[in-house]
C-alpha cells in the first residue's frame, strides 16, 4: 500500500468578532511553507494572527517569514531580525525613536510603499504592563456611516515622523526636531483604496493635519476618527507571554505598545515582510 502524506491545513479560531485569530498549528507545520497562502488570507481577513508560545528562534523566525513573502531589511547592514526594547541598554541607537511606538501607527508612513506585516516574538515579557493594542482600520471603515464615509473619501493627510514628537516630546530640543524633521514627510489618502476593492484608514501618531481644514477642524476629525478606530469593537490587547509571537498586517491595522516600565527588562524580536502594495 502506497503512503499518503496528510497535508497540513491551517487551524486556527477568533479572538474578538472584528480582529485576531489565534492559529493552533505546530511549529513543524508552519515552518514547512505548506500554510503560508492560508495565513496570508486569513491575516487580511483577520489583521492580527496570534502563534501562542510557538517559541521560534532567530533563525527559526527568519525560515516562518520567508515562507510568507520576502524579509524586509532592518538595518543598512542587510539583517532581517531587529530587537525592539525601550531600555537603551538593549537597545541603544533606537530606543528613543521607539518612545513613538507607545501610540497609534502605522510603519512606513513616510514611505512610497509600506511593509506588508510585522512578526514579533516576545523573548521576555514585561513583569507589568507591556502589552501591545491593535486596531483593525478596514472593519473601522467599513462600519462607518455612509454618510461619514462620503465625507472623508477623497481627503488627504500630512503623515510626519516629527508629529508624533508632540506625544511624548511635546518640548523637544531643537536638535531633536531637526533629526526627526529630516526623516520627511508625505501626503496620503485618509482612505487607503487597496487593490484589492476594499478600504481602510490611514491614521496614527504621525498624522500631522488634513489638507485644506483649518487646524483646529484638522485636530477634531483625526481625533474623532482615532477614536472610532480604536474603539473596543476594532481593537485587541495582547498580553504577552515568552515565546508568543504576534504578526499584524500594517496595510489594515494601527498598534501600539501599552506602558511598561522601560527597565523591566521586555525584549522582542521583529521580522517584517516586504511591502507589495504603495499607497493609494
Amino acid at each position: 500500500m502506497q503512503n499518503v502524506k496528510t497535508i497540513a491545513r491551517l487551524a486556527s479560531e477568533p479572538v474578538k468578532k472584528r480582529i485576531a485569530s489565534r492559529v493552533l498549528n505546530d511549529k513543524a507545520e508552519l515552518l514547512s511553507g505548506a500554510l503560508a497562502g492560508e495565513i496570508l488570507e486569513l491575516l487580511e481577513a483577520r489583521g492580527v494572527l496570534i502563534f501562542p508560545e510557538i517559541g521560534f528562534t532567530e533563525a527559526e523566525q527568519i525560515a516562518f517569514t520567508q515562507t510568507l513573502g520576502t524579509p524586509a531589511p532592518e538595518g543598512s547592514d542587510g539583517r532581517v531580525t531587529a530587537k525592539v526594547s525601550l531600555d537603551a541598554r538593549e537597545n541603544p541607537e533606537a530606543a528613543e525613536f521607539l518612545k513613538g511606538s507607545l501610540y497609534w501607527h502605522i510603519d512606513g508612513t513616510n514611505s512610497d510603499v509600506p511593509i506588508h506585516a510585522s512578526l514579533l516574538t516576545c523573548k521576555v515579557p514585561a513583569p507589568q504592563g507591556g502589552n501591545t493594542g491593535f486596531c483593525n482600520t478596514y472593519a473601522a471603515w467599513d462600519d462607518l456611516p455612509q454618510e461619514e464615509k462620503a465625507a472623508y473619501d477623497g481627503r488627504r493627510v500630512v503623515h510626519a515622523p516629527w508629529a508624533s514628537l508632540a506625544y511624548y516630546d511635546p518640548e523637544p530640543r531643537l536638535q531633536t526636531l531637526r533629526a526627526m524633521q529630516a526623516l520627511g514627510e508625505k501626503e496620503l489618502p485618509l482612505v487607503w483604496k487597496h487593490e484589492s476593492g476594499r478600504k481602510s484608514l490611514i491614521l496614527g501618531c504621525t498624522a500631522r493635519n488634513v489638507v485644506g481644514l483649518e487646524h483646529k477642524e484638522s485636530a477634531a476629525l483625526l481625533a474623532g476618527l482615532r477614536e472610532w478606530a480604536t474603539s473596543p469593537a476594532f481593537s485587541y490587547s495582547h498580553a504577552w507571554r515568552a515565546g508568543d509571537l504576534v504578526m499584524w498586517d500594517n496595510t489594515g491595522t494601527m498598534h501600539r505598545a501599552e506602558a511598561y516600565d522601560p527597565m523591566c527588562g521586555r525584549l522582542m524580536m521583529r521580522t517584517k515582510l516586504e511591502g507589495q502594495e504603495a499607497f493609494a
